[in-house]
C-alpha cells in the first residue's frame, strides 16, 4: 500500500480522517459510491470539501493511487469528483484515480473562488507606498 507522504491525515480540529495508518490484513475496504443528499450535516460537507481540497493540492490533474486514502472519505467523492482510471477495482490499494476538476468546481465552487478584488487592487498587499512620516 502506497503511503501518500505530506497528505493531511485528517480535517484539522476534527475526527474526520483522510488517511489510514496501515493496510488492512484482510484486504482493502471496498469503495462504494455514496449518494450525497442535501440534508447532510455542515460538518460532513466541510469534511468533503477539506478532503477534496487536499486531493487537489496534493495531486492536481495527475493520476494517483488509492494507497492509504480513507475508503469512507473517498467513497463520498467517488464517481463524481474522483473517477477511476480504467475499470474500478473497489478493493485494490493500487487502483488509480484522477480528479474531475470541472465537476469538482461545479460541486464545490468555494474551493475555486478567486479573490478578484485583491488581484485588481495594487494596494491590496497592505503596504502604504507613500511616506507619511515626511512633511512637505
Amino acid at each position: 500500500m502506497q503511503k501518500h507522504r505530506g497528505f493531511p491525515s485528517r480535517l484539522p480540529s476534527t475526527d474526520y480522517q483522510f488517511t489510514i495508518r496501515r493496510a488492512n490484513a484482510s484486504g482493502a475496504t471496498k469503495l462504494v459510491a455514496r449518494e450525497r443528499y442535501r440534508d447532510r450535516s455542515p460538518a460532513d460537507r466541510r469534511a468533503d470539501a477539506g478532503f477534496l481540497a487536499a486531493l487537489i493540492a496534493h495531486f492536481g490533474e495527475d493520476e494517483f493511487e488509492r494507497g492509504n486514502l480513507d475508503a469512507g472519505r473517498l467513497s463520498w467523492l467517488l464517481g463524481r469528483e474522483v473517477v477511476p482510471v480504467g475499470k474500478l477495482d473497489p478493493t485494490s490499494y493500487e487502483q488509480l484515480f484522477r480528479l474531475d476538476l470541472k465537476r469538482a468546481e461545479a460541486n464545490f465552487p468555494e474551493l475555486f473562488a478567486r479573490h478578484d478584488d485583491a488581484e485588481d487592487d495594487p494596494d491590496a498587499d497592505g503596504w502604504d507606498d507613500e511616506d507619511d512620516d515626511e512633511e512637505d
